[in-house]
């Protein structure tokens, strides 16, 4: 499906990332994997290289412009181009109300899930245009609604669907879809650490229709879907990956 186009991964060291990196390369990706721990995402290179698939790592922090830059610089120079890029680095925060949230928590979150998205857009578009290629940004369910204790997530995530949306009424034209995914509660690290406080297991589960916490699997299968020309008529598009969570909320 993707005849070894080029995909960058941000957040690829674990959870949804490593997830749709893997997916990416089983489809026949060449795949450049992201990730500030770099033990974490040569692991995940491991992973895609036993499987036979083409995977390399290239570290970077997505909250500083000039890493994002030389990301996906480094990414040209080594295969020559640019076709897809899945932007999914993120951190959870501070559980902590709007007036008791630190600024440093604050400017993180926003640093790294809000900013970190449009630096890495920002590079990327002008070789996407050249391919006439996709982005997938991974927000979440907490992008159209509200959660409490959670203001900067959920503000950066809001961002990041309107960032989306705005980028491709931009670059349409130019040949480049871009669309966004928002996964619901997943078994990933950040949700593994909720489901340490007894409460929170029952809350997730209930508020989902399917009654359970979803794969990293299942999110990645909607993130290949929309990178391949499978989704060709697919632009500027929201799709939740949340059990029904959003149609009960």
């Amino acid at each position: 499906m993707l005849d070894k186009k080029v995909c960058i991964v941000t957040g690829a060291g674990s959870g949804i990332g490593r997830a749709a990196a893997r997916a990416l390369a089983l489809a026949g990706g060449k795949i450049v994997v992201c990730d500030v721990d770099h033990q974490a995402g040569d692991a995940t290179v491991g992973q895609i290289q036993r499987a036979r698939g083409e995977a390399i790592f290239i570290a970077a922090d997505v909250s500083r412009p000039d890493q994002c830059e030389a990301l996906v610089s480094r990414t040209v120079e080594r295969f020559g181009r640019l076709d897809v890029a899945v932007n999914n680095a993120e951190i959870g925060g501070e559980a902590k109300s709007i007036a008791d949230t630190s600024l440093q928590a604050w400017d993180r979150v926003i640093g790294v899930n809000l900013s970190g998205v449009f630096y890495c857009m920002k590079y990327q578009l002008p070789h996407l245009v050249k391919q006439r290629g996709t982005i997938v940004n991974v927000a979440s369910v907490l992008g159209q609604v509200g959660w409490a204790n959670a203001g900067a997530y959920a503000a950066a995530k809001h961002g990041v669907v309107g960032l989306t949306r705005t980028a491709a009424l931009e670059y349409g034209s130019l040949g480049v879809r871009i669309n966004a995914v928002g996964p619901g509660f997943v078994k990933t690290p950040m949700v593994a650490s909720l489901e340490q406080d007894a409460a929170s297991p029952p809350r997730m589960t209930v508020l989902n229709p399917l009654g359970r916490i979803g794969q990293v699997d299942e999110v990645a299968e909607v993130i290949l879907w929309l990178s391949t020309p499978a989704a060709s008529f697919v632009t500027g598009a929201y799709y939740p990956v949340d059990g029904g969570f959003l149609a009960a909320s």
